[in-house]
């Protein structure tokens, strides 16, 4: 899935900002073919601290407002639901989408693992080999 409104910035950068207040969210989106509903959602957007989401949202209300409603029965609940969502400022998926960019983070330090929740270090013995400290 795509993030939108990242490009430039760094991961300790997306960070600070999400420490400020910023999020990503998702907008969801509802279209229907009169006996057949699908539930979709938008791509990841980043909110920056004290900018408000519902800029990123005007497409996704269209859509649902225009092919949201035409599936019988689901339609309308879905559309509702989608809406709802909207007005809220989108569902928020920022410790999802946070944690996956450190875990991919081209900079970040890898001098410690962590495995099942421990961190341990990396570190060289007197003989000059690489050993791991790994917890039992």
């Amino acid at each position: 899935m795509q993030i939108k409104n990242i490009e430039g910035l760094k991961v300790s950068q997306i960070k600070q900002l999400v420490g400020q207040g910023g999020r990503f969210v998702i907008f969801p989106y509802t279209v229907s073919i009169l006996v057949m509903t699908f539930r979709r959602n938008s791509s990841i957007y980043f909110v920056l601290p004290g900018e408000k989401s519902i800029k990123y949202s005007y497409g996704h209300v269209g859509v649902n407002l225009l092919f949201g409603w035409w599936g019988i029965p689901w339609g309308p609940i879905y559309t509702f639901g989608a809406l709802f969502k909207h007005i809220g400022g989108g569902k928020d998926v920022t410790q999802l989408v946070l944690s996956d960019l450190i875990q991919n983070d081209p900079e970040a330090d890898t001098s410690s693992y962590g495995i099942n929740n421990m961190n341990t270090q990396n570190n060289q013995n007197n003989s000059g080999n690489q050993t791991y400290n790994i917890p039992r």
